[in-house]
């Protein structure tokens, strides 16, 4: 892992060889998150869009020279990475666009962007020959681990609020995983994580205190610079939780222009719902988020709703370094978005993916976006990870089934 020069401290900048710390800046307990820094020169010489041009595997893997792993070390079996980005010329249409594109990242092995990070994580804790992996979600993040986990038979232990959407539940029973149900909040179950890796000395997958989640994460924008012909987006809409994701597209971005395979930097959007908005509320204010107090989150996007968003230093740096800017919506509005975005374009997604795109049409209206812009929505969730408010959407925008007994006589009393 020549590659990496070092882990660099976001609030006091001193900076770890990675074999010096594990997890945060000893300085700053919990909150001091490190940043992997790289050799761009030495990864250069190693990896080009020409090789990545004759490289047939279709994963995040395709990218392994730019992450923090051994060239060496073996991989989870599942296919994580490479999910499609449709063209959008429907729904560009509708909000007076011209060039405007979904990535469906809700096709991934277990239905969610964060099998990105996971996957890193398996690697990352195979190298340093972990027993038991840990990691506090809402429910995506611990699907992921708990499926790349199932598939190469590695032990894991997965605290979830008991409020989570039964169906990630579901996912975490199927594959195997001890689960801890928190009677409590997302930030009850993320502390209580950390206490107990600290404890039986598990390693420990949570966003916004493993460094390496980030590195996982920022394999979107290569994937999305590469899809569109290494001809950067002018926007990339994503909807923000704790911080992570829109951290790392921040860091996937920065690593193609210290290449030189994008010649601009994309802003970045980042949308929060409305009962959970403290990055968008930080970011109005020009307030200090490691000194801004906790909020009290309530959202039906339950992947984005933290009343502290753990990552939020690289959270806040992705919008005001790109000149991008935080958009809140409703959860009325994230629950339109769904069947909006399902006939717009045919991608199915869940409360948190489907408030990225809610949040494009409130970005239109208050004149953030120019109609030559080419955008990007992230789609970070699939639909059937919560069936429930799916069947809200529906029922919001007056769609229902129509109940005909079995013969063309009550079909046709039903289609007049």
């Amino acid at each position: 892992m020549d590659h990496v020069l070092s882990l660099k401290c976001l609030i006091c900048g001193k900076e770890y060889h990675p074999d010096e710390v594990e997890y945060v800046c000893p300085d700053h307990g919990h909150e001091g998150i490190l940043d992997v820094q790289y050799d761009y020169d030495l990864i250069g010489r190693r990896i080009s869009q020409g090789d990545l041009l004759h490289n047939t595997n279709r994963t995040i893997w395709r990218y392994k020279p730019l992450l923090p792993v051994q060239p060496d070390s073996p991989v989870p079996p599942l296919t994580v990475g490479w999910t499609p980005l449709y063209r959008a010329d429907r729904l560009a249409a509708e909000l007076g666009l011209k060039h405007l594109w979904v990535k469906d990242d809700g096709r991934q092995p277990t239905a969610s962007f964060k099998d990105r990070a996971s996957a890193v994580a398996i690697v990352k804790a195979r190298e340093k020959g972990a027993e038991i992996i840990t990691t506090a979600s809402t429910g995506n993040a611990a699907a992921a681990l708990s499926g790349l986990c199932a598939s190469i038979g590695q032990p894991n232990v997965i605290f979830v609020p008991e409020t989570a959407p039964q169906a990630k539940i579901a996912q975490l029973l199927v594959f195997g995983s001890t689960v801890m149900l928190v009677r409590g909040t997302y930030d009850d179950a993320f502390d209580l994580c950390l206490l107990a890796a600290q404890e039986y000395g598990w390693y420990n997958r949570n966003t916004a205190y493993n460094p390496y989640m980030t590195e996982g994460k920022k394999t979107a924008s290569y994937e999305i610079c590469e899809q569109l012909g290494w001809q950067a987006p002018d926007r990339i809409f994503v909807s923000v939780g704790d911080g992570c994701i829109i951290g790392g597209l921040h860091k996937g971005l920065k690593d193609l222009r210290a290449l030189g395979w994008i010649h601009r930097m994309p802003r970045l959007m980042g949308v929060q719902a409305a009962g959970s908005a403290y990055m968008a509320q930080a970011w109005a204010n020009d307030e200090d988020v490691l000194s801004k107090p906790p909020i009290e989150a309530h959202t039906v996007a339950d992947s984005i709703s933290a009343g502290l968003p753990r990552d939020r230093i690289k959270a806040m740096a992705a919008v005001r370094e790109t000149d991008g800017a935080y958009v809140q919506v409703s959860d009325e509005e994230i629950l339109a978005a769904i069947p909006a975005l399902a006939r717009g374009c045919g991608v199915f997604a869940e409360p948190a993916g489907a408030a990225a795109y809610a949040g494009l049409p409130k970005a239109v209206n208050d004149g953030l976006v120019h109609p030559d812009e080419r955008i990007v929505v992230l789609v970070t969730g699939n639909g059937l990870k919560d069936v429930v408010s799916a069947m809200k959407s529906v029922k919001g925008v007056g769609t229902r089934p129509h109940r005909v007994a079995p013969d063309l006589a009550d079909l046709k009393r039903v289609m007049t």
